[in-house]
């Protein structure tokens, strides 16, 4: 599992609720009070959901897999989840860029032209770059399926100037392959110095997406360039993007005169005075 830290972060949080009970003791009411109780600490919705959907997988595999159980109980995620709605401005952007120190500004700029996620990037290898087809291919992605990503000017030129830099490695520090932990601390003073609050890395992908909506981008497209599994995933970038209802709201534009409103008839029903019925007579 690539997600196995994160799952055993989780499980360590859920053991003071969870560890002295026996599977088939999970029931809807201690999962109502894991809920509450992580509530109580502080947790947001959206964290409260992760631990929820956890307790939820767990007790499936359980069931359909191992067969250790033959019931578990229905778990609902808790309403009122925020979607997290968190990116740059171009000026921003070019803010933050600016203080950040070569080795992370490479990564920023390449995150910001190509979309890709941090693990991506830094894993990234010469061997899997074609620079005269404008093209890197990612063999260490999150839903680990390999995919090829266009690369566009800006990204072309953050990839020329890491060559020489490593034999293997496209991003370096130190002449040695860059690693996450290598840009912590500068990723925080940077943000610190562009005065920019609650942003992550991963939010560059976020801003990318954006971006391309702003410019145009179908979400056919963006799905296609992200290689997100689903058309829902990419759903949330629509409301950035106005420019094919343009036409459609200049309409009724008060400049146009009205020649697009059609004067229609009002029948005032309500005023009129109707007639009573007369009775038919019945020989």
């Amino acid at each position: 599992m690539k997600s196995f830290i994160d799952v055993r972060r989780i499980c360590v949080k859920l053991d003071p609720f969870l560890g002295k009970l026996t599977l088939n003791q999970i029931n809807g009411d201690v999962v109502w009070g894991v809920a509450q109780g992580l509530i109580k600490k502080g947790n947001k919705p959206a964290t409260v959901n992760r631990y929820l959907a956890l307790i939820r997988n767990l007790l499936k595999i359980a069931r359909d897999e191992w067969q250790w159980l033959d019931n578990i109980p229905k778990i609902r995620l808790l309403p009122g989840e925020v979607e997290r709605d968190r990116w740059l401005t171009k000026e921003e952007a070019d803010r933050l860029i600016l203080v950040c120190p070569s080795h992370l500004a490479a990564l920023v700029r390449f995150a910001l032209s190509t979309g890709c996620r941090a693990s991506e990037i830094t894993n990234l290898e010469w061997n899997r770059v074609d620079l005269s087809r404008r093209t890197a291919w990612l063999n260490q992605t999150k839903n680990g399926t390999p995919r090829g990503v266009p690369l566009n000017n800006d990204a072309i030129i953050v990839l020329e100037e890491q060559i020489g830099k490593h034999p293997k490695a496209c991003f370096t520090y130190q002449d040695q392959p860059i690693r996450r932990s290598n840009c912590n601390k500068a990723w925080y003073k940077a943000l610190e110095e562009a005065s920019l609050e609650d942003f992550r890395f991963h939010d560059l992908r976020h801003t990318w997406a954006f971006w391309h909506r702003q410019a145009g981008t179908s979400c056919d497209e963006l799905k296609e360039l992200g290689v997100w599994k689903t058309r829902s995933m990419v759903d949330r970038y629509a409301k950035f993007a106005t420019e094919n209802l343009a036409f459609a709201a200049s309409r009724i534009e008060l400049s146009r005169d009205g020649e697009n409103v059609i004067s229609l008839s009002r029948f005032c029903h309500g005023s009129e005075t109707k007639k009573p019925l007369t009775s038919l007579s019945v020989a």
